[in-house]
């Protein structure tokens, strides 16, 4: 199954861009999942929801990694839950080579750690300075 994750940090911003981009993967609109509130955390209502019916194989999809979160660490802690716990794959429309489901052996894992820790970091470091 696929499933699509879009967030806005404030009920006033519009998520039309976000929406658009998971359009062109025929996904489902309940399994479409969206949060009007800050990437700081994880306790978001619809993401939950989302991750309770994520199972083995399916496929998480969300515009950009920031759009997932703005905490470094909890990005990470999110995505291995979504891979390890959970068996699904996640795929980054915005950078492709966050995409799960290609590159299972150690250098893709590797390679899509690190771009992944960087990405969080930008995040993360981008929420500080808007502060």
């Amino acid at each position: 199954m696929i499933f699509g994750y879009i967030r806005v940090s404030t009920k006033e911003q519009n998520e039309d861009r976000q929406i658009i981009a998971l359009n062109e993967y025929n996904i489902p609109d309940k399994n479409i999942y969206t949060d009007k509130q800050s990437g700081k955390d994880f306790e978001r209502k619809q993401y939950k929801k989302m991750l309770k019916n994520i199972k083995e194989n399916d496929l998480v999809i969300v515009k950009s990694i920031d759009r997932l979160g703005k905490n470094y660490e909890k990005i990470i802690e999110q995505w291995r839950i979504i891979m390890k716990i959970k068996k699904a794959d996640i795929f980054v429309i915005d950078m492709p080579v966050l995409d799960t489901r290609r590159g299972k052996d150690l250098m893709g894992t590797f390679l899509s750690d690190i771009v992944l820790q960087v990405l969080s970091f930008i995040a993360e470091n981008e929420r500080d300075n808007i502060k």
